[in-house]
């Protein structure tokens, strides 16, 4: 009896099987409803903060390489916006960014790393857009307090600014422009800077309102001239769901930020089904990912929560992850102008999860199918509910235009995890289509494209040099530098260090902390800058560097650095300080709260002086000039027992630093 009762329970779940496949669910392809909404791009953000720091360090021919898989059409992510922090030289995530302006009187297009990215995406496409946001404001902006708007005339023309210098300066069209990241909007300061934008010829430039929460969309239906100063409402980090009252703007709707996941099997099921369902859900017309690549220290937040990895520039390592193909099942298909189909006409849910979406440029068709399952697609954030998804069998129909559709292209992706290799965009052989149908078996987290366009490639390189840790010994005498630029490797987390003719034929070209009122902060305020740099897992280094400082300041170098990013605020290792008075001092913290040791130095201001710290184990010794001039012993209750090598200063100042060296560090 238990035999055949087990028999029983066997064919049943057979025939759950098959019919899981069989009983195939109907979908319809058609234009005869109309278009949905126009598909304005896939992109990356560069910025907030300093995200591609460490590229622009890489060598050629790999940093070539590593922009075609980002930029070049038909080739690997191919991606249709580029969107960049305006620098405000303040901390924004993982670094500070220079501003074009540190002060009113002062306007330079050659800082920062950014002018010159948006010049190699537009090398490999001319058609990407640019898109720039401010993060932070210099202090002048901000007057005092700690707002952009204390002066809207003011806020307004630093931005412009901004626009014309790129023009200018680089020969780059922005495209769209921001207000200011995940902060308070201020609906005056928005209808100046369209008003601005106009009067200055800069009609061309939507205005995205307001790269946050969904609140400015009930100001919008609540004030006209609000209405017209807005072009596009922009989203962060969704969930693919907007409001009713969003919709209801009729404003075109982005996801102006999103992703921000570990570019894992994981992540790359986090992109593909936002990719798909802020449109399907939430009817947003472009997802951009914070951040285009992971080009920072690992050790600083959010790692490696990039479209591809790039943060090792000393040994040429990268890394091609999943997300860029993932990207590629989209960009490579399609371009901004295309049109959504309606919902129910091209664009739904699946039946038993997952969901696809088609567009098309009026002549060619493209279908973009998604199955990711709940616990391979959760994003860092928003919290995601509960899902579930099942083998399915799906029957499309080709209606109106398409009706006369006999084949379509198709690019397969198929993410599994626990170690085991992923499909990745993968192409198949055409799919017939017959008396206008075709159908498909889907499983599980699983991507296609299909397509009437004969594009598609995957683009590759050889592969690139494995990874290998920091190097050292290592030194810098910041010669070989355009003036204005950053030096290699160092990521400044508070304040920002430009190469400067140092006005001393000894020292040719310096890092200049350049600096000198506290910014109207983004994050939490390090009033101490701070520049990073080397191996968070060093616990013993021999440092040292040459400074002079200006009147009423100081500079330290550090060592076991537990923090960067937003929580650099916080940062504890052990800090040795040569003030310009001729007093040293060593503390635990970046605030200078808990002090080690002190005590007097032959130092002034305006003088070169050499300082160095050496730390052995459970032993620090500092000196100056060559003479030693404290030696302490390291409490493990107070001081980290790993960390980054720094060097800063006390306070927002003037201070210049040559020949830096990184003795021996392990």
């Amino acid at each position: 009896m238990s035999y055949f009762i087990a028999e029983v329970f066997h064919i049943l779940f057979v025939l759950q099987l098959i019919g899981s496949y069989s009983v195939a669910s109907q979908y319809v392809i058609s234009d005869v409803p109309g278009l949905g909404r126009r598909f304005d791009g896939i992109g990356g953000l560069s910025g907030g903060g300093a995200t591609s720091r460490l590229l622009v360090n890489y060598p050629e021919p790999y940093l070539d390489q590593i922009l075609d898989y980002l930029f070049k059409p038909n080739f690997g992510a191919s991606l249709h916006i580029l969107k960049v922090e305006i620098g405000g030289d303040s901390q924004s995530t993982d670094g500070t960014e220079s501003s074009h302006m540190h002060s009113a009187n002062d306007e330079n297009y050659q800082r920062g790393y950014e002018w010159w990215l948006m010049k190699e995406a537009k090398k490999r496409n001319p058609s990407i857009k640019l898109y720039g946001l401010p993060w932070a404001f210099p202090g002048w902006i901000g007057n005092g307090q700690q707002s952009p708007y204390v002066n809207i005339d003011v806020t307004v023309d630093y931005i412009i600014k901004w626009i014309q210098g790129a023009k200018t300066h680089h020969n780059l069209t922005i495209d769209y422009i921001g207000i200011w990241n995940e902060r308070p909007y201020n609906s005056t300061y928005i209808k100046t800077l369209r008003s601005s934008l106009n009067k200055a010829g800069l009609s061309h430039i939507a205005v995205v309102a307001a790269d946050g929460k969904l609140a400015i969309s009930r100001d919008i239906l609540m004030d006209k001239a609000l209405a017209a100063a807005v072009q596009i409402i922009g989203l962060h980090y969704p969930g693919t769901h907007v409001t009713n009252y969003t919709l209801e703007t009729g404003k075109t709707i982005w996801a102006s930020e999103d992703y921000n996941t570990h570019n894992n099997e994981v992540g790359a099921g986090c992109w593909a089904r936002t990719l798909n369902q802020n449109y399907v859900n939430g009817m947003m017309t472009s997802t951009i990912s914070w951040n285009l690549i992971a080009s920072y220290y690992d050790a600083l937040k959010y790692a490696r929560a990039g479209l591809m990895t790039a943060n090792e520039p000393w040994s040429s390592h990268f890394e091609v992850t999943d997300t860029i193909w993932i990207s590629a099942h989209t960009t490579q298909f399609t371009d901004p102008g295309w049109m959504y189909l309606k919902h129910k006409s091209g664009v739904q849910r699946l039946d038993k999860g997952g969901s696809f979406v088609s567009m098309t440029d009026g002549v060619n068709l493209t279908i973009i199918i998604e199955t990711m399952s709940y616990d391979h697609s959760k994003c860092t954030w928003p919290y995601l509910p509960p899902y579930s998804v099942a083998a399915q069998t799906a029957k499309f129909t080709l209606q109106g235009s398409f009706a006369k559709v006999s084949s379509l292209n198709v690019w397969y992706s198929k993410l599994t995890f626990n170690g085991q290799s992923s499909t990745i965009f993968v192409k198949k052989n055409p799919i017939k289509v017959v008396n206008g149908s075709f159908t498909l078996s889907l499983n599980p987290d699983e991507v296609y494209t299909l397509t009437t366009t004969e594009r598609g490639y995957k683009g590759n390189y050889p592969t690139p040099p494995p990874s290998a840790p920091f190097p050292v010994p290592y030194s810098d005498n910041f010669d070989n530098y355009p003036e204005f630029s950053e030096a290699s490797n160092f990521a400044d987390q508070a304040g920002v260090w430009e190469i400067r003719e140092s006005g001393d034929p000894t020292h040719k070209l310096v890092m200049e902390q350049v600096v000198l009122e506290s910014p109207v902060h983004w994050c939490p305020a390090a009033e101490s800058p701070i520049s990073v740099i080397g191996n968070y897992s060093w616990q013993n280094a021999d440092v040292s560097v040459d400074v002079k400082l200006g009147d009423n300041t100081g500079a330290f170098l550090a060592q076991r650095i537990n923090d960067g990013g937003c929580k650099v605020v916080v940062a504890t290792g052990l800090f040795f300080i040569v003030y310009s008075n001729g007093t040293f001092a060593v503390y635990s913290d970046i605030h200078h709260r808990f002090l080690l040791n002190s005590g007097q130095v032959d130092v002034k201001s305006d003088m070169w002086f050499n300082m160095r710290l050496l730390i052995q184990d459970s032993k620090a010794t500092g000196f100056v000039q060559g003479k030693t001039v404290f030696t302490a012993s390291l409490d493990p209750k107070t001081i980290p027992s790993h960390g980054f090598v720094a060097m800063g200063m006390p306070n927002y100042a003037s201070a210049q630093f040559d020949n830096f060296d990184i003795i021996s560090a392990s």
